[in-house]
């Protein structure tokens, strides 16, 4: 990792990381690294032109991807959060207990598989429709008009909302946060995820009767922690350095 002396710009042997923005993977990476005063490499990227450097780091070639000084490339998000978090949980983030821990997990696992899966269809669902094991009650793909496009995102949306509402009971009778009155993991990895739920359809967002979760999402979004890693950063180009984070 090249060294280059300009202010903002990174020194020598910091971890890598490829990161996207708007990513909510990505963004609880970042939240990760900041919370842990963890110094890295930021190579913001753009996901439509990938660059060689994050394809040949990480075939999969999608964010977050973090390569450490060692060579070791950690590719998952969550991995991404446990390895900064390891080193220094200066917040108390990482789970204290058995029942605190399996409570994060189930919390998380269900946060990136159907609640993930509802979302993609309900924000992006002309990616999906003319699936075939999309269409209810059909065997041959179609080409989708705009009811049907509403319509299959609709009821991703209502798929959605279930888990939503499971979070706003859980915040209603436990605090603050997922885990009571103290800011954890569980929060970091779910927060980013509803904050593009809720953005898809805002004014449906806050007609809903969520008002526990609106008012964790809302604080979320006005905290320096969210501010932090948020900042725009310019399109990394292969061969030029990237820039320290946090900066």
């Amino acid at each position: 990792m090249s060294e280059v002396l300009a202010a903002g710009v990174v020194t020598d042997a910091l971890p890598v990381l490829y990161s996207f923005r708007r990513c909510p993977y990505a963004m609880r990476a970042r939240l990760a690294i900041v919370a842990s005063r963890q110094q890295c490499e930021l190579r913001e990227v753009v996901l439509r032109d990938k660059p060689a450097g994050l394809i040949a780091a990480s075939p999969k070639a999608t964010v977050p991807v973090l390569v450490l000084s060692n060579g070791q490339v950690i590719e998952q998000s969550l991995e991404i959060m446990r390895w900064a978090l390891g080193r220094q949980d200066l917040e108390g983030w990482l789970p204290t207990s058995a029942d605190d821990e399996a409570t994060t997990d189930a919390l998380i696992a269900e946060c990136d598989g159907d609640f993930k899966r509802h979302l993609d269809r309900y924000k992006y669902p002309n990616r999906y429709v003319a699936s075939v094991s999309e269409l209810p009650d059909s065997d041959v793909p179609m080409q989708a008009d705009a009811a049907d496009l509403d319509g299959f995102a609709l009821a991703h949306r209502t798929a959605g909302a279930l888990f939503i509402a499971s979070l706003n009971a859980r915040l209603g009778g436990a605090g603050r946060f997922l885990l009571g009155e103290r800011w954890s993991l569980a929060d970091a990895a779910i927060l980013p995820f509803i904050r593009q739920f809720a953005a898809t359809d805002p004014a449906w967002f806050d007609a809903q009767p969520w008002v526990a979760v609106q008012a964790w999402l809302h604080a979320f979004v006005e905290s320096p922690r969210y501010l932090a890693v948020m900042d725009k950063y310019p399109q990394w180009q292969d061969g030029t350095p990237g820039l320290r984070f946090p900066g």
